[in-house]
């Protein structure tokens, strides 16, 4: 059975980025019936706190991703969270120093970089020596003796490694290039590639999906898989995501994690569809898609080799497509908080008009691409409106008072507004002012919104309602009949 992990280290809120390895981790366990297991990888002591651990699993929750094995589900492979799992890799890493497989350590740092300043400088790879592989039983004891801190190393066999991977083909490393490599730090904490293979081995990983930075580190992982007498599982490297720079993504390219994107109110289907296009595209090549329409078509071996480029603008395009298809209930739940912190509506949710909300939302999902932008978008319902100077010199010319006395005495001949009523009103404004297009509709929108542009004119009206829409027809008006 395929057991595929997304595997994140809780010393932060989850990258948008390192969110993507965990949508294909689980699209590939769905596409192939597998299990999807979240591990989270917390021997970083001094950087790793539980509350990210928390958020983490709530975005990847939020996301729509479900996992059959992890530090909230259980499983029979478990603790899944690494600083629950010491006991067992220093039982390994015992194992391995009584086969000859690992070895004592007690180079210093200052000696480590000292001799990887002068490979540099004799142009050699910067790769440890081995020179603690080989001590005599003498100079351990003597090291022993003078209390000095050690390291466990794994010994590297000096080989040519190659294996296939999934998306990049055959990938092949010379082994006598790296050195023997750290498994158990000085304070007895495993070292990343020690505790990867462990748990990959004994959590019966059977594919490694992950980011193509981690490709130089397969080989470590590969040695110890052979060294634990395990078959190691099959890997697929991801491009990693770029900036539209062409720069990895970062906070300099505006929101940086899920968890942002969340309170910004983008809807997580908007964003799952999205990261699923990241690197790859569906046989049809459509945008727009939910994941149960591309799981049994999904192949990993046909992802893109090149980085994928993150694009702002195509998100919040394909959000908003989901917005507009959203379940306008839904969006008002949604609306609700961003309008409270706007001061907009009562915080007390009984004596919210859920009614007059819902026609505001449904009237303004067009122009937003999520809901965080909806109090912007709304404010001309809620508040008085503010004209520009610039405005109200065009409010008050000849034509524009015309238009806007007319508008104004066709609305005191009616007690109910419809999009029909709000025509026959226009129209009738329309032969008397002999003015039509932009010249009759602009002088009402800036009245009635303060703004040129924006949401169509019937809405506002009849949101507004007919005596709001007089009271702010009338504050322009020179000559009041």
């Amino acid at each position: 059975m395929v057991r595929v992990r997304f595997a994140p280290s809780p010393t932060g809120l989850l990258h948008i980025g390192n969110a993507r390895m965990a949508v294909y981790n689980w699209l590939f366990a769905r596409r192939h019936n597998g299990i999807f297991i979240l591990r989270i990888e917390d021997t970083d002591i001094a950087r790793s706190e539980k509350k990210h651990m928390v958020q983490l699993m709530d975005d990847l929750h939020w996301l729509g991703l479900a996992w059959q094995e992890g530090p909230d589900a259980g499983g029979q492979y478990g603790p899944y969270v690494q600083s629950e799992r010491l006991q067992i890799y220093h039982d390994i890493c015992q194992k391995f120093l009584k086969e000859g497989l690992a070895y004592r350590c007690y180079c210093t740092l200052e000696e480590l970089e000292e001799r990887r300043q002068i490979a540099k400088l004799t142009g050699k790879p910067p790769r440890y020596d081995n020179r603690c592989r080989n001590l005599t039983d003498k100079q351990i004891k003597a090291f022993e003796t003078s209390g000095l801190n050690f390291v466990i190393r794994f010994k590297v066999p000096e080989e040519l490694l190659v294996f296939e991977d999934l998306i990049r083909g055959v990938c092949q490393f010379d082994l006598s290039l790296f050195g023997d490599f750290v498994i158990m730090r000085s304070d007895g904490t495993p070292s990343f590639h020690f505790a990867v293979a462990v748990d990959d081995t004994m959590m019966k990983i059977t594919h490694v999906i992950r980011g193509e930075d981690h490709l130089s580190n397969t080989p470590c992982h590969i040695v110890l898989f052979h060294a634990l007498g395990q078959k190691p599982p099959q890997f697929a490297h991801l491009s990693l995501t770029m900036g539209a720079d062409r720069t990895l993504l970062s906070k300099r390219h505006g929101a940086f994690s899920l968890s942002e994107y969340r309170k910004l109110g983008y809807l997580p289907e908007a964003i799952l569809n999205y990261m699923m296009l990241l690197g790859w595209a569906p046989r049809d090549k459509k945008e727009k898609f939910r994941a149960d329409d591309i799981v049994d078509t999904f192949e990993i071996g046909t992802m893109s080799k090149a980085p994928s480029v993150f694009d702002q603008q195509k998100l919040d395009w394909l959000s908003g497509q989901y917005l507009r298809e959203a379940e306008i209930e839904r969006l008002v739940d949604l609306a609700i908080p961003y309008l409270q912190a706007a001061g907009f509506i009562s915080a007390d949710e009984y004596a919210i008009d859920r009614t007059k909300l819902k026609l505001i939302v449904d009237a303004v999902r067009n122009n937003i691409s999520c809901m965080s932008q909806i109090a912007q978008e709304t404010n001309i319902f809620f508040r008085d409106v503010v004209v520009s100077e610039k405005h109200i010199e065009f409010l008050t010319s000849e034509i524009t008072q015309s238009v806007l006395l007319s508008f104004y005495n066709e609305l005191c001949k009616t007690h109910v507004l419809s999009s029909e009523i709000f025509k026959n009103i226009l129209k009738a404004v329309q032969e008397e002012t002999k003015v039509n297009g932009k010249g009759l509709y602009l002088p009402i929108r800036v009245a009635l919104t303060g703004r040129e542009h924006g949401l169509e004119m019937y809405n506002i009206a009849l949101i507004l309602g007919i005596d709001t829409c007089k009271k702010r027809i009338e504050r322009f008006l020179l000559i009041r009949k």
